[in-house]
């Protein structure tokens, strides 16, 4: 007797269900894809118990006749492509004709569609994936599909629903992302019979992002302004340097109206925060990708969201530059969250002088270092170039670039962007406390020396390389084939970092010298961290970058601490360099330099009403 059956169509609709339709969510975005595909402006999403109840889907799109509206349910039945050739340039959502007769077959299903032209509109029923009813209905031109009793004969699925609340979040996440790709659709999310969101359409895309995410978080988005590169156009909106998040929730991106997920895409948001983002931090970003369909493959996932790019380089150093060119350009300070325990008035070791009214124009000076340090850092860095001039701080949009400044107007502008704080105290040692035209603004002192000695030292490795010290002993490191070969096409740029290493053998290098700030008990542990940094690297990045952790390192190690009590001269002196860096909004950890916390804000903190 044969071992092989062939399945019957209600099971393996059942199975495509196990990869189509993972939980509400799930439905949720097919749905609404089918929605958008038939050209509505309207949509309405709603749910009941997270959606394992109800999901609802109410469009004013182009609807059904009877005969389509039976096709739909029938597997592998779609309108989206008709030969193999439309596969390799999808121009749609949804196109494998498994979402309808996958849902169906595991819900309590119901469908009414009407076209704007027909005297009459289709009602289907379909439990458990059997039809049950066929009928004509009343209803208003475009598409209404409810699936109840999510999973209902499928009780192993449904145990391994999470809790209402969890279902409900993917279900929101959802609908944020397709409300912030077609902001030109009305979209409404009805969660248990109350409006959570009404969003009315709109051709701009900052209105479809504040109705979702708030004033507050809007604010501190930056625009990326639209540029194509490699033939990929990258524009939208980026968190700031120290505004981030623990997980990826607000790090979207859509490629040609779709949210996708790539590790491209990952790889290139990091390189283009670089030092602007903290480890273990996700950027918030919603940025939109184009690029011709031919030059990736949607098909490669089920669900959909991950793609296969045929150059995943330039779609990385496409991203990366956006990112990268819009921190640089940004010169807006970042909001803080203040407290009112922030600004009791104790803690200050810092007495403002009458002339401070005016901030003097000082002359720079050095910075106190521990002397065991000062000896390692002058023999580390003996030459250091200085700082270049800084951009005044402004809210000039990025359209609108500040222009270079000719240079005998470049220690004028430096004093000008500092004459726009006034130092008024320093708060546990730690924090210097100054008044702007917009508010308060706090600077942290270690994290601001940080960030400059760090560009110091890497525009000195920039220029001309780094101190080496030979070692004793020469250092054989054994990688694998594949290393060996990274390592072999990159051997004059690690000399440039102070590395020195030649070939010596099978997959073996022999390595003399090391820069003179790497200190580590295992060298060889640390050259393999090395390997797999240089690994990570795109093809177009600076293999300089290799150095940069290194070099934040022993900025870290040399920069003023928490407890190091600074003269108003030298606070001030800070400042200016501060504001002459390219990056002087966070330490090349990704931490806060200096936060800005506003005179409304201040405002509402202490329950004031603004004038008029």
């Amino acid at each position: 007797m044969s071992k092989i059956r062939i399945l019957s169509d209600a099971l393996a609709s059942q199975v495509a269900a196990g990869e189509v339709v993972a939980r509400p969510a799930s439905v949720v975005r097919e749905l609404v894809e089918n929605s958008l595909d038939a050209g509505a402006t309207q949509i309405e999403v709603a749910v009941q118990s997270g959606g394992s109840a109800l999901i609802r889907i109410t469009d004013n799109g182009a609807g059904m006749d009877r005969e389509d509206a039976m096709l739909c349910l029938e597997r592998h039945a779609t309108s989206k492509i008709r030969s193999k050739e439309d596969l390799a340039a999808i121009h749609t959502f949804g196109f494998r004709g498994e979402a309808l007769p996958s849902i169906a077959s595991v819900s309590r299903f119901k469908l009414v569609t009407c076209q704007p032209s027909a005297p009459a509109g289709t009602e289907l029923e379909v439990h458990g994936g059997k039809l049950v009813a066929v009928r004509d209905g009343v209803a208003a031109p475009g598409t209404m599909i409810e699936v109840r009793s999510l999973f209902y004969n499928l009780p192993a699925r449904r145990k391994f629903l999470r809790t209402e609340t969890t279902e409900y979040a993917q279900v929101e996440q959802q609908f944020r992302l397709h409300a912030i790709a077609s902001p030109h659709a009305a979209f409404t999310l009805i969660k248990d019979g109350e409006i959570m969101y009404h969003l009315p359409a709109t051709t701009d895309v900052m209105e479809r992002i504040r109705g979702l995410v708030g004033d507050e978080l809007a604010m501190r988005l930056l625009p990326v302004l639209e540029v194509e590169r490699f033939n990929i156009s990258v524009a939208g909106y980026i968190g700031g340097p120290g505004f981030s998040r623990s997980n990826r929730q607000m790090q979207v991106v859509f490629l040609n109206g779709r949210a996708i997920e790539s590790p491209a895409i990952y790889h290139g948001l990091r390189e283009g925060y670089h030092t602007a983002l903290m480890k273990g931090q996700h950027p918030v970003t919603f940025l939109f990708m184009r690029m011709d369909p031919h030059a990736y493959d949607i098909n490669v996932h089920p669900a959909k969201k991950e793609v296969r790019f045929h150059d995943s380089q330039s779609v990385r150093e496409a991203l990366s530059r956006a990112v990268s060119d819009t921190l640089n350009q940004s010169r807006a300070l970042p909001q803080g969250h203040a407290t009112p325990r922030a600004f009791l008035p104790v803690g200050l070791d810092f007495e403002p002088e009458p002339s401070l009214v005016t901030p003097p124009m000082v002359e720079q000076v050095s910075l106190p270092i521990p002397a065991a340090e000062q000896t390692s850092l002058r023999r580390d860095w003996a030459s250091l170039p200085a700082s270049p001039a800084p951009l005044p701080i402004s809210n000039r949009p990025l359209s609108d670039p500040t222009p270079v400044q000719p240079e005998n107007a470049k220690r004028k502008t430096e004093n000008a962007a500092a004459s726009d704080y006034k130092i008024i105290g320093v708060l546990n040692k730690l924090y210097v406390l100054m008044e702007s035209n917009e508010g308060l603004v706090l600077m942290d002192q270690h994290a601001a020396h940080e960030r400059v000695l760090f560009e110091k030292m890497r525009r000195a490795m920039e220029t001309e390389g780094v101190p080496t010290q030979r070692l004793l002993m020469p250092l054989m490191l054994h990688v694998s084939p594949r290393d060996y070969e990274l390592l072999s096409r990159n051997l004059a740029a690690l000399a440039r970092l102070g590395i020195e290493a030649e070939p010596f053998g099978a997959n073996t290098l022999k390595i003399d010298t090391l820069p003179t700030f790497m200190t580590s008990d295992d060298p060889l542990a640390l050259m393999n961290s090395f390997v797999e940094e240089l690994a990570s690297l795109s093809q177009r990045s600076s293999t300089l970058r290799l150095g940069e952790d290194m070099i934040a390192t022993t900025a870290c190690r040399h920069a003023v601490k928490a407890n190091d009590r600074l003269r108003q001269p030298e606070l001030q002196s800070l400042l200016l360099d501060l504001l002459a860096c390219e990056m002087p909004y966070c330490c090349p950890h990704g931490r806060p330099t200096l936060i800005q916390i506003t005179y409304s804000e201040l405002d509402r903190k202490f329950g004031r009403r603004a004038p008029g």
